[in-house]
């Protein structure tokens, strides 16, 4: 059986993650598995953080960073406060 592939969107959203807080009109850049989707997915990120708009974990940019390029970008959630990655299947 063939692995499912994912497609992953960065949402900005409230403290407690809602699905109605994450509007995909607002962010709608849909990233995929590839290597250079998961480099953009983490700038997408950092610049989210650098902007004041998402916190992150203190001590914590490091496992974000290994969620989103190596491990499950969904993952690196946990340690955003004000952001989620979502992942959605390609079909």
């Amino acid at each position: 059986m063939a692995t499912e592939k994912k497609a992953y969107v960065f949402f900005n959203c409230d403290e407690e993650k809602s699905q109605t807080s994450m509007n995909i009109f607002y962010n709608s850049t849909i990233y995929n598995a590839t290597k250079k989707a998961r480099k953009e997915l983490l700038a997408k990120v950092e610049d989210e953080v650098a902007a004041g708009r998402v916190h992150v974990a203190d001590g914590k940019m490091d496992a974000v960073t290994k969620e989103i390029l190596d491990g499950e970008p969904t993952k690196a959630s946990k340690y955003l406060q004000f952001g989620a990655i979502e992942s959605f299947a390609i079909v």
